[in-house]
């Protein structure tokens, strides 16, 4: 499953962008439900999930923030390449196309089935290094280091499946995630229309 993954992410970048989001989505839930990954979406877990995913995702949100002070970061942010409108990029190609479609295929398919065959730490690693190589794509089409953005990535990808283990709900992990990527997204956008408001002045 993880070699599967793995693979996916070199083959759907390069589908029409149209079917990117529901092919993604579609994918993660139907692995979901052939190995029976919990979900943790009703209470007690939930809760609990919510609660610490919320933590975390103010803490993210909060550093990007702060970041955004520094001229590098915010000039780097500004030359970020926005897919598509700003609105369905922000409403529906992180949340759905990368949030729930990454979450439901690496931390709770991949990583129930990991955590069965080698235990819970031995298969959080493998889903995060597979999280990281499945990246491989993204890092050459923004010109950024490959074993950069593996390590990065593969960091994260542990710790979002800790969140996960930890809250035993995939919201933690979801919440997270749609920080991480929503804060950057939505910090990229606000630089590049104060430039442009700026401009036009």
């Amino acid at each position: 499953m993880a070699a599967a993954l793995v693979g996916w992410s070199l083959v759907a970048p390069k589908l029409p962008s149209r079917w990117q989001v529901p092919l993604n989505a579609g994918l993660g839930g139907v692995l979901v439900w052939w190995t029976d990954a919990p979900l943790g979406l009703r209470p007690p877990a939930s809760t609990h999930g919510v609660r610490l995913g919320l933590r975390v995702a103010a803490a993210v949100s909060t550093t990007v923030a702060s970041a955004m002070a520094v001229p590098a970061v915010r000039s780097g942010a500004r030359r970020r390449t926005i897919p598509g409108s700003a609105a369905e990029w922000l409403l529906i190609r992180i949340p759905i196309g990368t949030v729930w479609s990454e979450e439901a295929a690496f931390r709770a398919a991949l990583g129930t089935v990991a955590a069965q065959s080698f235990g819970p730490r031995w298969g959080r690693v493998l889903q995060a290094a597979a999280f990281g190589l499945s990246h491989v794509v993204d890092a050459r089409g923004a010109g950024e280091t490959v074993v950069g953005t593996v390590a990065v990535t593969g960091a994260a990808g542990w710790v979002f499946g800790w969140l996960y283990d930890r809250s035993g709900s995939l919201a933690a992990p979801m919440l997270a995630h749609l920080a991480v990527n929503g804060a950057g997204a939505v910090a990229a956008v606000a630089a590049q229309t104060s430039r442009l408001s700026a401009s036009s002045k």
